[in-house]
């Protein structure tokens, strides 16, 4: 098995992208399965564009997308990715799409096919912190989510494919009070543990995850 895991390069005036940072520390094989890393740009098209070569070039059975998400505490498992682009901050080559669809010919949203819960339930077991996450905003980790699992739909219907959001790094919050943080080791452990689950359960559990709002 191969898993294909991305993180995104800085943005939003960051000096450093935790996703990344963490993706590099990875082994380079968990369990059964060879670990390919690398790293997308935080741009609108570009980002799905330099995706679905890395598909081509890689062929890879898992491709787990990994993004910031400052001020979130936990590890959030995306469960969809919705078709809009509606940035609140330019991206790292001045765009700012606002209300426009990601793909004309795509449905409204797309469900991650990653076994979400059991991703969530193995890194609990870890003692980190996890959840669900029904949104994965508007901004170019929800258009990376959605363009995958766009080639997915059309194209690549043999690939699994999801979205992990990761939080700051303590260095990242040192002036940002109230801000929570969670460290590179922790993330990294996280995202291991999410492996392990997305190789040992190709049907997602049972168990409460859901939100009241």
């Amino acid at each position: 098995m191969k898993i294909l895991v991305t993180g995104f390069t800085p943005f939003g005036g960051e000096k450093i992208n935790p996703s990344y940072e963490a993706v590099k520390q990875l082994d380079r094989q968990v369990l059964d399965a060879r670990i390919v890393k690398a790293e997308i740009p935080t741009v609108f098209g570009k980002s799905i564009k330099n995706l679905e070569q890395l598909i081509e070039d890689e062929r890879p059975d898992v491709v787990l997308c990994v993004g910031q998400a400052g001020g979130r505490f936990e590890i959030s498992i995306e469960r969809v990715a919705i078709n809009v682009d509606d940035a609140r901050i330019r991206d790292n080559e001045g765009n700012q799409p606002i209300d426009l669809p990601i793909y004309e010919d795509g449905r409204n949203a797309y469900f991650s096919n990653l076994p979400i819960k059991a991703i969530v339930k193995r890194i609990k077991e870890s003692n980190i912190p996890a959840s669900v996450s029904n949104t994965a905003g508007t901004f170019v980790c929800n258009h990376i989510m959605y363009g995958l699992l766009y080639l997915i739909d059309k194209k690549y219907p043999n690939i699994r494919g999801g979205f992990i959001h990761v939080p700051f790094f303590p260095e990242q919050v040192l002036e940002k009070r109230n801000l929570p943080s969670m460290s590179i080791q922790q993330i990294v452990r996280g995202l291991t543990c999410a492996i392990e689950a997305i190789i040992s359960n190709k049907e997602d559990i049972k168990m409460v995850g859901g939100k009241i709002y």
